[in-house]
């Protein structure tokens, strides 16, 4: 779901470029919810519904894809269309670059050693991919004054108070890397931090994957905890990002939901690349030392790189923000 939001920084260029143009947006059911009051966006096809049948049906003057998934790029390869920037795949079902543009991309999704070496962030690559001039364009995601209002009054009901400052943080990394998440014993050190301080609210943001680490932080942290819960909609948790002063987290969707919504945000990175996000100055990278951006999904080094971030660097970090 990040880098679904993520490209979203894709829209305001190509208004910008095609003001005329009907942009239709392909992706899972379960981002669908990201695209709400989105106005760039004319239509949003889902894979799991009218996507296939309609691909190679409708004819188009542009299809883009940043991804390279095998599945990902046959889509683009299905379009009826004739002008294709990103990736496609061929007859053999190998995934090649649509233009030249897009090799960049392609070798360092391939080749861990050039995403290492990479210094550009998401958003530019994939803008140099479609041709088009970077110059920070945000990510387009809107809340809705109702969301706000829910927001407000979620955090109401667990005993925030007007001038309490909420700090969220959030407990998931994704499904990928088992390694970006930072670990329980400096989240529990850090919570403890934000509870010495009285201006301050300690938000637990998880979702399902979450359901027993909440549990288990929420055991042992006093009840002035408030926590998202388990089973928030991906618009609730998304209002609630929006409600939080600061928010600490990994390398995951809750990082892209911040930067659209203007939060400051303190982003934690390991395994994966700390150079390819773009905070758009609303934030600080803090990086593991010793080994990292090793893009494993798991790993049994001890200590950790995670381990090397420390709660105290995190609160220095985002008490500098604030």
């Amino acid at each position: 779901m990040g880098d679904v939001l993520r490209t979203t920084c894709l829209l305001p260029g190509l208004r910008e470029k095609y003001p005329d143009a009907e942009i239709i947006w392909v992706t899972r059911a379960r981002t669908r919810d990201l695209f709400l009051n989105n106005a760039f966006v004319s239509e949003i096809w889902t894979v799991e519904n009218d996507a296939l049948a309609r691909l190679g049906v409708e004819r188009f003057d542009l299809v883009i894809n940043p991804d390279a998934d095998k599945f990902t790029a046959a889509l683009a390869a299905a379009a009826n269309c004739a002008v294709k920037l990103g990736m496609t795949l061929d007859e053999r079902g190998s995934v090649q670059p649509a233009n030249p543009e897009a090799v960049e991309w392609l070798q360092m999704g391939a080749f861990d050693d050039l995403k290492k070496k990479n210094t550009k962030t998401y958003q530019q690559i994939v803008y140099e991919m479609c041709g088009m001039a970077y110059a920070r364009q945000r990510i387009v995601l809107e809340t809705t004054r109702a969301e706000r209002e829910w927001a407000g009054e979620f955090l109401s009901g667990a005993g925030v108070r007007g001038g309490e400052r909420v700090i969220g943080l959030n407990l998931g990394g994704g499904g990928r890397w088992k390694r970006k998440r930072w670990t329980e014993e400096h989240m529990l050190a850090f919570a403890g931090s934000v509870l010495t301080r009285p201006d301050f609210r300690l938000l637990l943001i998880g979702g399902p994957f979450e359901r027993e680490l909440i549990g288990r932080m929420l055991s042992k942290l006093p009840p002035s905890v408030v926590s998202s819960g388990h089973d928030r909609t991906l618009r609730e948790l998304i209002a609630l990002v929006g409600a939080c002063a600061a928010v600490v987290t990994g390398d995951t969707l809750c990082l892209h939901v911040a930067c659209a919504l203007g939060v400051p945000v303190v982003a934690l990175f390991g395994p994966t690349s700390a150079a390819e996000i773009e905070l758009y100055g609303n934030g600080d990278k803090l990086v593991a030392k010793g080994c990292r951006t090793c893009y494993l999904t798991d790993c049994e080094v001890t200590p950790n790189c995670m381990d090397t971030i420390t709660p105290d660097e995190v609160m220095g970090a985002m008490l500098n923000r604030l």
